[in-house]
């Protein structure tokens, strides 16, 4: 029985000489041991009194002496919410809220145990794991929230496993020859790293966001919104010839980014969600001087350079630069594998024009 206690300014007591009578009557079959029979009559008095905070502890109590632990935590909870609406409540009553705090607490660490001990956490795949401290309150459900566009029916998914992008393997290949041309650029042009976040471009939030024209955050782009920076291209010639093979997901005016994205030491990305979940983000890390991770829904993952990331960016994610030297990735954005071709080109042509409309 699920209790919802609340308080009625205008609640009338049919008989307080019966009620008075009844609870009596309740405490005098606890104290024989009856725990059914008592909890009985307390919903008696509880259909008359919706609102007497000691006849819900009481049932809580004789719920749980009787072993009904799901009765017992029922009314254990109506006793607290409807104790939060009351001030300055007797001694005796505090000290059985927080015998009924203390056996609530109790009663969801042995449900856990016993959820905890149907398979050996060894023997557990990471989904079903991930599922059970869902279940268990120890880890919120990190869903897609997109801020600006929400493709229905796409799987989520916190990191995917590279393996099944055949075009990973080709740029982590290519990793060495990337890494001399960011060298190269940085040596010879550390002016043409501009702040990620720029006044008037709408990232993240606002315009009071801690990075906002800050290069602790900062990037050098090859494309940026969908457009070419040719420039910038033919000065990492490997780096667009790998890039090829890759499904960036072009959007006239709105896709792809490119960019070897710079975090400098002690630089923390704040939780966010991106703008459509029609992408996914590719981190390729070039340099990774010591600790530095990409938190994503309920997982974090530690950069290693070489080895590719792949993540939904409109899943809740963080991402911060512990180590002493500057953090560098090579960043972009492809379409997502669940997408057709014809879906593709669908979302393409919606969001061009969406950046259309808003700018008209």
């Amino acid at each position: 029985m699920t209790l919802r206690p609340k308080l009625d300014d205008d609640q009338v007591m049919t008989d307080t000489t019966s009620l008075s009578q009844l609870k009596q009557a309740a405490l005098d079959r606890a104290r024989a041991g009856d725990w059914n029979g008592a909890a009985d009559t307390l919903h008696t008095v509880l259909a008359q009194s919706p609102s007497d905070l000691g006849s819900l502890l009481l049932l809580g109590d004789v719920s749980h002496s009787g072993g009904n632990i799901q009765a017992a935590s029922d009314g254990y909870r109506a006793a607290l919410a409807l104790a939060g609406q009351m001030p300055n409540l007797p001694a005796t009553v505090q000290a059985g809220l927080r015998r009924a705090q203390t056996r609530l607490a109790d009663y969801a660490s042995d449900y856990a145990a016993r959820l905890d001990g149907l398979i050996p956490p060894s023997e557990r795949s990471a989904r079903f794991n991930q599922s059970l401290d869902i279940l268990l309150g120890r880890q919120p459900a990190y869903l897609q929230e997109p801020r600006r566009y929400y493709f229905p029916g796409l799987p989520q998914i916190q990191f995917y496993d590279t393996a099944q992008f055949d075009w990973v393997q080709d740029m982590e290949d290519r990793t060495p020859d990337i890494q001399a041309e960011l060298r190269t650029v940085l040596a010879e042009d550390q002016a043409s790293f501009r702040p990620y976040i720029e006044r008037g471009a709408g990232h993240l939030g606002g315009q009071d966001h801690h990075l906002l024209d800050n290069t602790d955050w900062s990037a050098f782009y090859l494309w940026k919104d969908g457009q070419k920076i040719e420039a910038n291209c033919a000065r990492c010639p490997i780096t667009t010839a790998a890039l090829e093979r890759v499904p960036l997901d072009f959007a006239d005016g709105k896709c792809p980014s490119v960019l070897f994205s710079v975090l400098k030491p002690g630089a923390h990305i704040p939780p966010h969600n991106g703008m459509v979940n029609t992408r996914l983000i590719c981190h390729l890390p070039l340099i990774v001087p010591g600790p530095a991770w990409l938190r994503v829904g309920s997982e974090t993952h530690h950069w290693q350079e070489g080895r590719m990331v792949i993540f939904d960016d409109t899943i809740e994610h963080e991402a911060k630069n512990e180590a002493d030297e500057t953090r560098i990735v090579l960043l972009f954005d492809v379409w997502r594998p669940e997408l057709s071709d014809q879906e593709r080109r669908e979302v393409a042509t919606l969001l061009g024009a969406i950046d259309s409309f808003s700018e008209s």
